[in-house]
This record gives C-alpha cells, sequence and structure tokens, in this order.
C-alpha cells in the first residue's frame, strides 16, 4: 500500500479476506502485513482509484504466503497451483487410495479465517507420531523438514497463509486414533479445519468407516466426490 497515495475512499477494505486492511488516524488505508497473506485480491478487484495497491517481490519465506493464497500461483517443487493435489479426484489413474486404506485431507484456516504455519505444524507433528503417511506431492509436505516427525522448516512457520490442506493416509485400522488425534488437535490451534475423507468404496456399495462415524455420533454431511473409474491408463488395484 503506498500511503502517500491513498486518499481514504475505503473501497479496499472490504475485499480482504484476512481483515488485513483497515483505515487509520491519518485516514489512509494501512495493511497489517502480520494478516497478509498475500491473496492480491485487494489489488485484481479493489479497482483502487489511484492505484495505491502495488504488488511487491516476495522473498523467502514470506512467497509461501502467495503461493497457497493465489491460484495461478505454481509451487516450485510440484509445479502445481493450489494447496494440494487432486486427492481421490484421480485415483481410478493414480491407484493413490487402495482397499483398506483411509485417505485424509484436512482444510485448514477456510473460510477466510486463514492460519499459522506453526499451528499446522502442531497438527503434523501429532498425526506423524499415529504414524500418517504423508502425501508425496503435496506443497505442505515439501516445507516439512523432517517428513517422520511432521516438523516443518523453522523458516517458515512464522508465516500465515490462507488456508492449506495436509494430506495423508493410513490403514482403516488406525482410523479411530487418527480422529482421535484430530479432534484433540483442534483445541490446541488458533484457527479452524474441515476434514475430508478418501476412501474406496465396497463391492456391495457400502463405504467403509461410515459405520464408525454413526457409531460414534459424529456429524458429516451427506455430499461427497465420486471417481467413476473412466480414467486411463487405470490403475490396478
Amino acid at each position: 500500500m503506498i500511503t502517500d497515495l491513498c486518499v481514504g475512499c475505503t473501497r479496499c477494505v472490504p475485499y480482504c479476506p484476512s481483515g488485513a486492511i483497515s483505515i487509520g488516524k491519518d485516514k489512509k488505508a494501512h495493511i497489517d502485513r502480520n494478516k497478509c497473506v498475500e491473496c492480491s485480491v485487494c489489488y485484481n478487484n479493489a479497482n483502487c482509484p489511484v492505484n495505491a495497491i502495488q504488488l511487491e517481490e516476495l522473498e523467502w519465506p514470506r512467497s509461501v504466503r502467495e503461493v497457497f493464497a493465489t491460484v495461478y500461483k505454481e509451487h516450485k517443487q510440484t509445479n502445481v497451483p493450489g494447496r494440494g493435489t487432486e486427492e481421490m479426484k484421480t485415483n481410478d489413474v493414480t491407484g493413490r487410495f487402495r482397499p483398506g486404506e483411509v485417505g485424509f485431507s484436512v482444510d485448514m484456516g477456510r473460510p477466510g479465517v486463514g492460519v499459522d504455519l506453526k499451528d499446522v505444524e502442531k497438527l503434523t507433528m501429532a498425526l506423524a507420531k499415529v504414524g500418517v503417511e504423508f502425501e508425496p506431492l503435496n506443497p505442505l509436505t515439501f516445507l516439512m523438514s523432517d517428513k517422520k516427525t511432521g516438523k516443518l522448516r523453522d523458516d517458515v512457520l512464522y508465516e500465515r497463509v490462507h488456508s492449506c490442506i495436509p494430506e495423508f493416509k493410513i490403514k482403516e485400522e488406525k482410523f479411530p486414533e487418527v480422529l482421535e488425534t484430530l479432534q484433540r488437535v483442534s483445541k490446541e490451534i488458533n484457527s479452524v479445519f474441515s476434514l475430508g475423507i478418501c476412501v474406496k468404496v465396497n463391492p456391495d456399495g457400502s463405504v467403509p468407516i461410515m459405520k464408525y462415524l454413526d457409531e460414534h455420533n459424529i456429524y458429516y454431511l451427506p455430499n461427497g466426490k465420486t471417481n467413476i473409474g473412466i480414467g486411463k491408463p487405470a490403475a490396478k488395484f
């Protein structure tokens, strides 16, 4: 924000999904750099009448914020934009989730809340103790200094992102332990997350793990995504 150019019209304020823009005592807009997730929404959509909003060249580790918030920015390690992988949506080709396995996607920081990576680390380290297998192509996995412990690199811990999606899979018998871990960690972090579960449907049409959710009164939405298996070349299960 080039404060000298700002005329205090407030047009940009409601566009910020992180609440990082405010009008100061000088009646000009200011950006809280700690709250800002570098999503560029204000730049792309607020249509500042005096062009007071300008993008800056971001250096590491702040550049981490931009790639997790901007869909057209690719992660250098994966060459894939966005926060995660295709998960189960390409499972007919990738074979990522196999019978007897349960995949998880933990959508952290949405909608409009954001999440500090040090809170993400609390979750990934707790999950690592349970013995989960982190998705190797997920951009968050590339930020881990130790994939066995779920430890993130020290230089990114104080960065804040719009959202991110830790992805991992487990053997079905570990499902209760993982859910208990997620419930416990949810009380230790200053953000929110929603949980996606990926499983192969049984030959009779039933869905593994649903019985457990019902028996333990764990709420889940009825809608989901179904991979109908027409992708080629097909994975062998």
